[in-house]
């Protein structure tokens, strides 16, 4: 750990508590002992749930427990997670080692993933979920004519599964969200988020709550199931990655361009294994929401999630969104929700906001981090395509109301001058309630009279569910998004497509002036008469004057009767099937294995379980599992899809080769590069090597939640102890994997028999399994094991 980051807070103890009855601002707090507070009294989570309280008392509990046992100052992240200990008493203790078991307080799943989570909780044989839950559709409504059309037309296609949600919600008594309600983060955000929480979600942004000072990670459906059913669940000890901010942001930088600043100085695998923490004065010159875009992005750089202390800016915030009671309950509590003073972290970071640009990242990867003052340069450096085609705004990441809101201050501008967007402007609200709010105060006519198509409340275009016409696959052209992710061929499954990530007000200024080879900050543009003029600088509220307007009603809530409600799932349905459990290891060494493919660089879960179409068969396994890895790039012939059957000498597409060796019986393993598995946190991405016949993933490295959602479906994540020895194994070579080594902190045996015909070589492989996963293997899986332990 580095000791040079021990800094002076407000306050330091942890029994420190606000007894003022009136809101004031958290830098000037009286303080009195924390057995005068009321810790303990009633206030619910949410205002759509009775019965689900905050638990302050219990977390405030087990803290104290945790810090007579370790006896030093404490981050914030280690606070949440510390006071969500199953047993604090008990429970070993060392960041980036121990496992942690925690009691979340919530559980998130978006409709494409909820699908799966749903059908294995099923196998669990459970009446009701254990833990508060919810379930979001956002996934599966494609942008193409906009918001009002795409929706009805998801409504039809996509009907059954919102059947099976709907009544699957209403049987196992979660909240359900339906379409067009919004983006799960922003609902998540604007309803359920509250300081010092723990929350898991089965979406790789769900730390977008972060900006609500939570711990919400982004987990697989595997993990869910585990909380659903009451079963403490279990992260390995993140390390705490500080980032300081210092100063106040200048009239073109926003809370965007932190996040994408960050991403260059980390890159994509700079956090893995980690919580980003921020501190410092310059948070509190941040919006909740800012903060919120900060967290929702810290996915592309690996981190487990990100949080930011508790401050009136939250408090703000949980007013407008009526939930004073939680604000001024936080503010009791505020001691236990930031760092103690001299908190120390494994990494500092330090950012003077005085002197941060607007940022461009991009593309092809979020962590090519370019300030606007070089980014022309850049692109005529790099022969980017110059032409900006599409800019697109909104998302999960980028659609609040003070986004909107600096948004259509530029476009207004812009219209004043009698000019709109060149590009194609596409407009993606965040929620129901930060759409009607928008359409409400003017910004959203503002935005459509730009040249702005107003696209469903829910991911579209972000997550690949984008029906885009106005060029052909395969054509080299530039978009630019306020999204968060940007992979190669992520939005519109074009590989020629470079992607940008900004701010939404650059995003509007470029898609103004049509091209990327303009900074609006010095940058002068032609007005309907041809004189120059230059755009003012962005401005907007943060939280609406007249409060939100909620909008339309898009909330069911579970039945009083739930023992009446039948879940529907037709036995012939090709977008849902009920699971079958998977093989239970035989307890021997596995011997003569193909390797289905060693995929070089980049295998991200895009390239491992595609989005996009594929999105309607999440429900059913085996459709989905047309798509596995065709999208990695084979080393033997640097294409995608296209691997040599070894029993039959003929190529053929990677899940048609697997399913072959499954049919004969023969099980297979997979070689990867660094990082394997970033992305999304599709379970998908785990379930379907499983279900194909495959043993191990055997990589350099792997992303967090794809290792540990392949642990879940029984599966050997495994790491080359020596990552040059990668380089050693072709891809016709077939090996032995001595499983019957696999043991808590030992290395396991990979044997090479080289295809042609040279010495048979060993080469060691790491894991980070612990005893209870190593029960997960040998069951066949964690659903597996659970479901043995409810019939006994």
């Amino acid at each position: 750990m580095t000791g040079g980051c021990r800094r002076r807070l407000i306050s330091v103890v942890i029994g420190n508590i606000d007894t003022s009855s009136q809101p004031r601002s958290l830098g000037r707090r009286t303080f009195a002992s924390v057995q005068d507070a009321p810790l303990t009294k009633k206030v619910e989570m949410t205002n759509w749930e009775k019965g689900h309280f905050i638990n302050y008392g219990k977390m405030h509990e087990n803290l104290q427990i945790v810090r007579s046992r370790l006896n030093r100052p404490l981050t914030y992240a280690e606070k949440i997670l510390y006071s969500h200990l199953d047993d604090p008493h008990g429970q070993d203790i060392e960041r980036g080692k121990s496992y942690l078991k925690l009691r979340p307080d919530r559980v998130a799943c978006q409709d494409a993933t909820a699908q799966m989570a749903i059908l294995q909780f099923m196998s669990a044989g459970m009446p009701s979920v254990a833990t508060p839950s919810t379930v979001h559709c956002d996934h599966l409504i494609e942008a193409q004519i906009g918001g009002e059309k795409d929706l009805e037309r998801a409504y039809n296609i996509n009907k059954e599964v919102y059947d099976f949600l709907s009544t699957s919600c209403a049987k196992y008594n979660i909240g359900f969200w339906k379409p067009g309600s919004g983006i799960i983060h922003q609902i998540i955000l604007e309803n359920y988020a509250f300081p010092g929480g723990l929350m898991i979600g089965t979406d790789s942004h769900t730390p977008n709550a972060g900006g609500l000072g939570m711990a919400a990670i982004g987990v697989g459906g595997a993990d869910a199931v585990d909380v659903m059913a009451n079963l403490p669940w279990e992260l390995k000890a993140p390390k705490v990655i500080g980032v300081k901010l210092t100063g106040k942001m200048g009239a073109w930088t926003t809370p965007k361009d932190i996040i994408l600043k960050v991403a260059g100085i980390l890159t994509v695998k700079g956090g893995t294994g980690a919580i980003i923490e921020y501190h410092g004065e310059g948070v509190n010159n941040l919006s909740c929401t800012g903060m919120a875009t900060i967290c929702n992005m810290g996915a592309e750089i690996g981190a487990t999630t990100s949080v930011f202390p508790f401050n009136d800016r939250m408090y703000d915030y949980l007013a407008a969104t009526k939930r004073s009671a939680i604000g001024d309950f936080s503010r009791e509590y505020a001691a236990g929700l930031r760092e103690d003073e001299g908190a120390e972290y494994d990494e500092l970071i330090e950012i003077n906001l005085n002197e941060l640009e607007p940022h461009i990242n991009g593309p092809f990867t979020p962590d090519l981090a370019t300030p606007i003052s070089k980014f022309k340069e850049a692109v005529k450096a790099n022969k980017w395509p110059v032409d900006l085609k599409v800019g697109l705004i909104g998302s999960c990441t980028n659609s609040s109301y003070e986004d909107m809101s600096r948004a259509a201050s530029i476009a207004q501008d812009a219209l004043d001058h009698g000019v709109k967007s060149k590009a194609v402007f596409t407009v993606t609200p965040g929620s129901e309630q930060i759409r009607a709010t928008i359409e409400r105060d003017g910004q959203l006519k503002t935005l459509e009279d730009f040249g702005g198509m107003v696209l469903a409340n829910a991911c579209g275009p972000c997550i690949g569910q984008w029906d885009r016409r106005d060029v052909k696959k395969g054509e080299p052209n530039s978009i630019i998004s306020s999204y968060n992710r940007n992979f190669t061929g992520r939005n519109d499954a074009n590989p020629a497509t470079h992607a940008f990530v900004a701010s939404p007000d650059l995003v509007v200024a470029m898609s103004l002036a049509g091209t990327l080879d303009f900074n609006p900050l010095v940058d002068t543009l032609k007005d309907k008469d041809g004189n120059d003029f230059q755009l003012k600088a962005p401005g907007g509220a943060g939280l609406p004057a007249n409060g939100y307007d909620p909008g339309q009603d898009t909330y069911q809530a579970p039945p009083e009767d739930r023992a009446q409600v039948n879940v529907a799932v037709s036995p012939t349905s090709d977008r849902l099937q009920l699971l079958e459990p998977f093989n239970a290891w035989d307890g021997k060494d596995a011997l003569d294995l193909p390797i289905l493919i060693k995929a070089q660089g980049k295998t991200t879960t895009d390239h491992i379980s595609m989005a996009g179409p594929w999105l309607k068969y999440r429900g059913h396994l085996d459709n989905i599992s047309n798509n596995m890895l065709i999208g990695a790039i084979n080393s033997a012939n640097g294409e995608a899809n296209k691997v040599k059957n070894f029993t039959t000498g003929e190529t053929d597409a990677v899940p048609a080769t697997a399913r072959d060796y499954k049919k004969k019986g023969i099980r297979w393993v997979v070689i990867g590069d660094w990082n394997y598995g970033e992305g999304s946190s599709r379970e998908h991405a785990a379930l379907e090597p499983r279900h194909l016949g495959g043993l191990a993933i055997i990589t350099r490295s792997f992303a967090r939640i794809h290792e540990t959602n392949l642990k879940k479906q029984g599966m050997l994540p495994l790491t080359f102890t020596n990552p040059e020895d990668y380089d050693k194994i072709q891809p016709a070579d077939k090996v032995d994997l001595l499983c019957t080594e696999l043991a808590v902190g030992k290395s396991m045996t990979l044997r090479v028999h080289p295809e042609k015909g040279g010495s048979t070589f060993d080469v060691p492989l790491s894991h980070t399994f612990n005893e209870g996963q190593i029960e997960w293997f040998k069951f066949g899986s964690a659903l597996n094991m659970m479901a043995k332990k409810n019939a006994a």
